[in-house]
């Protein structure tokens, strides 16, 4: 049974790229969101196994996301995603609850190695 992850970026662009590379790995994309509110929406409305997730956003940006997704759900697996120098942030995300992380731009096998090792 193919893992149901959301993809969560501002960029369609790196949602598209992300989807691709799950889809084709055998992972079934649940849904997509373009900033954090969304992606707290859509985590309580679609429960995915996983969650892939920007740091940078506009409304709310990934580390409050991830924040309130966690505050809701203690089980939730978050990954988180950013750009190269971002280590802060990176540190923060971590702090509070995210399961790995995966730099910008995105490497398939690096992807992959994550979310493998995160939900399986």
């Amino acid at each position: 049974m193919g893992k149901n992850i959301l993809i969560v970026d501002d960029a369609a662009f790196m949602r598209m790229m992300i989807k691709d590379i799950l889809t084709k790995n055998g992972y079934t994309v649940a849904g997509e969101a373009e900033n954090g509110v969304k992606a707290v929406e859509k985590y309580n409305e679609l429960k995915p196994d996983l969650v892939l997730m920007d740091i940078t956003m506009p409304e709310k940006d990934g580390i409050q996301a991830l924040k309130e997704i966690k505050a809701a759900d203690a089980g939730a697996h978050v990954i988180m995603c950013s750009a190269m120098g971002q280590q802060a942030m990176v540190i923060e995300s971590i702090q509070s609850g995210a399961k790995d992380f995966i730099v910008k731009p995105f490497q398939a096998d690096r992807v992959i190695e994550a979310v493998k090792k995160v939900v399986g």
